[in-house]
């Protein structure tokens, strides 16, 4: 990997593990799934005007329904359960759960699809998964208070819808224009956090201080189309082993974002518990990678 992949690959790093800082920024002062209706109903407009712009066709029918439902699972409800988490517990932890992601999707790969996995992803999994139930046992332990013991469960409900809606897209991910996939979810998403917010938060929040305000915009331009813009660069310029591997840079730089922004803190059996949840993935993703 030549120098200028090394910087896409690490600036995409450092966006992609802000999303939970700047998230955590924002929940302190509005409710959280009326930040993502508002975040949402903002970026669809601008990702319009992109598809536009790049001429991007419109999918098949078929397509077109694999695309509301990645939005309706895969960006909408992951990022509403995960935006919940971490008005809960610290945005750190939330990443670190968030990171069992791949490894639903490669297990529901292995199960629904029938894409077997060589014996050494198995281990990865079996280990990523200790950790994470070590995150939520070593915590219960502690004494879980009732917010933070929902907070886990937004957490793991996250990944899981993150790792649903990933599954059902899978089929058209080479077929469907990129600004068209990221308008369409991101619509969805809007609709469905817009829904939520109404019946479960109430009014929409009337004050905004600046802090929230820059938190908002840097997770709809920076992360919200810059991330998945350059996430995408990234992996023309690398390869998707090394692409695959950048990615677990972001949770534990999410955690250090939470410590030194936020004044989050992250317990012993925190960091034990992402190492093992991190190495599985690690694993997982060079058994893969080894075919």
């Amino acid at each position: 990997m030549g120098q200028g992949g090394l910087l896409i690959g690490g600036a995409f790093v450092a966006i992609w593990a802000s999303a939970f800082t700047v998230a955590g920024v924002v929940v302190r002062e509005w409710p959280p799934l009326w930040s993502l209706a508002i975040r949402f109903g903002l970026t669809a407009p601008i990702l319009l005007a992109v598809a536009l712009a790049f001429r991007a066709r419109l999918p098949g029918r078929e397509d077109l329904l694999r695309v509301a439902l990645l939005g309706l699972f895969g960006m909408g409800g992951y990022l509403a359960l995960a935006w919940l988490a971490m008005a809960r517990i610290p945005t750190g932890l939330v990443a670190l759960i968030c990171a069992a992601t791949p490894m639903l999707v490669a297990a529901g790969e292995s199960i629904f699809l029938r894409r077997p996995l060589p014996r050494m992803a198995w281990v990865g999994l079996a280990i990523g998964w200790s950790g994470v139930a070590l995150l939520g046992f070593l915590r219960a332990v502690d004494g879980l208070a009732a917010a933070e013991a929902s907070g886990f469960v937004f957490a793991v409900g996250a990944a899981t819808a993150q790792a649903i809606g990933l599954l059902i897209y899978a089929p058209a991910k080479g077929r469907v224009d990129m600004w068209v996939a990221s308008l369409g979810q991101t619509t969805v998403s809007a609709v469905l956090c817009l829904v939520l917010a109404l019946l479960l938060e109430g009014a929409a929040p009337r004050s905004v201080h600046w802090f929230t305000l820059g938190g908002l915009f840097w997770s709809m331009i920076v992360v919200g189309i810059g991330g998945y813009a350059l996430y995408f660069v990234m992996l023309k310029r690398v390869p998707a082993s090394t692409a695959s591997a950048l990615q677990l840079l972001a949770p534990p730089l999410a955690a250090v974002f939470g410590w030194a922004l936020l004044g989050e803190r992250l317990y012993i059996s925190d960091i034990v518990g992402g190492v093992l949840t991190l190495s599985g993935l690690a694993l997982l993703v060079r058994a893969r990678a080894r075919g």
